[in-house]
């Protein structure tokens, strides 16, 4: 049987006090590959933050099976841009990702510049390690900041529509990079996205969310056309 990471028990989150999602019960698995979907402002990147504990929960609770001090999950936002003014390059911004595992006042050595030049080759970017961040394509941007979050060593990686914004042959290349690390690594990934086409095939399981509450279930069962249809009133194209 697959060990829990994460268990929610009757979880609600939101802003401010105002509840987005409630009733929330389900677990994330280790080594799953899980699709976080759902209609435009359903609550799918409230839920992520939740997950990630940038939001407080405002009743019931979230059961963490790993310390996520030692082992900080990994989060690669829907878009980052830096400001040229500041040209960091490539390998500088996945650096950051290891600054999560350092002890206070400690700076980045050989061992955590290595573990970066390490997460751009897992991603296909170490050609690009040396240029600025801001000067590369949206599909190598979102790959770079799919390395940082590798850099910090997760077990859980959590997904903010990365192929938003991108052409399709780039959002395809970010998605084998996704695949193959559930893959090869085991690494469970957690993904928001409006793009079913693309998770159809790899998601094992898929947390639908709509109508002020989330339901886990299996992909075949979740993306159903019936399902599909009902919600967006048209079979699931993109």
């Amino acid at each position: 049987m697959p060990n829990e990471l994460i268990r929610l028990h009757d979880v609600s989150v939101g802003y401010e006090g105002r509840t987005v999602l409630n009733h929330l019960g389900f677990a994330v698995e280790e080594g799953e590959f899980l699709a976080l979907l759902g209609p435009n402002g359903a609550g799918k990147t409230t839920l992520l933050r939740g997950l990630l504990g940038l939001l407080p929960v405002l009743g019931g609770r979230i059961e963490y099976h790993f310390d996520r001090a030692a082992t900080p999950p990994g989060y690669v936002p829907q878009r980052e841009t830096l400001d040229p003014i500041f040209p960091l390059t490539a390998l500088e911004v996945v650096l950051m990702g290891t600054y999560a595992r350092l002890r206070p006042l400690r700076h980045a050595g050989r061992r955590e510049r290595t573990r970066a030049a390490e997460c751009l080759g897992q991603v296909g970017l170490d050609a690009v390690a040396a240029r600025p961040f801001w000067s590369l394509s949206g599909g190598q941007k979102q790959r770079v900041l799919i390395a940082r979050a590798l850099a910090s060593e997760p077990r859980l990686l959590l997904l903010d529509e990365p192929t938003a914004g991108v052409d399709p042959g780039a959002a395809a290349v970010i998605m084998d990079v996704l695949f193959r690390l559930n893959r090869d690594q085991a690494l469970t990934a957690v993904l928001v996205t409006h793009q079913i086409r693309l998770v159809r095939p790899l998601a094992q399981a898929v947390i639908w969310v709509d109508g002020g509450t989330a339901i886990k279930g299996p992909t075949a069962e979740m993306l159903a056309p019936e399902r599909i249809l009902d919600v967006f009133g048209a079979p699931a194209t993109g």
